[in-house]
């Protein structure tokens, strides 16, 4: 076999259909799409309508809501802390923030902030700068001599602020 011999397997590809094109093609006049009605038109637009019955997605009733105010946080134990710190990609001579956890790969992007949880031994003196801790994970550093500082800025601090 050379390559100006390769093709298609037979019946591997068909024509495809122009509708339209005259009674004679199979699919001319109305072009497949039957005869008169709202379907046979062009723009329709009909997805949940159900003939006049109250559609099934206003039937069903809504739950909840979405807060436009929330914070997305990225949650770190302190046990990931001590496994970075361990592995070198942590410095504990430098304050840990979003932007170094992200160096770390403790923290793949920054989302609005990182709280840091208490689940995990942490041995290493670390000084935090973040946007939340919990009280377990405050403890825990500051019993193995280290500090927290804690500051979510919100929406509404910088349009105070502006």
């Amino acid at each position: 076999m050379k390559l100006n011999e390769i093709r298609d397997n037979e019946g591997a590809t068909k024509n495809r259909m122009r509708v339209g094109r005259g009674i004679g093609s199979g699919k001319g006049k109305t072009g497949g799409r039957g005869v008169k009605g709202q379907k046979a038109r062009s723009g329709v637009a009909i997805k949940g309508f159900e003939g006049g019955q109250m559609p099934l997605h206003r039937r069903l009733p809504k739950r909840g809501f979405n807060n436009p105010g929330a914070t997305d946080l990225n949650a770190v134990n302190i046990g990931r802390i001590q496994q970075a710190v361990d592995a070198g990609k942590l410095d504990v001579s430098a304050p840990v923030t979003v932007e170094s956890l992200i160096a770390a790969g403790v923290v793949s992007k920054a989302r609005d902030g990182v709280k840091i949880l208490g689940v995990g031994e942490l041995t290493a003196k670390l000084t935090f700068q973040v946007s939340r801790a919990s009280k377990s994970a405050v403890e825990a550093i500051e019993k193995a001599g280290g500090s927290v500082t804690q500051s979510l800025a919100t929406a509404d601090d910088a349009v105070a602020s502006a």
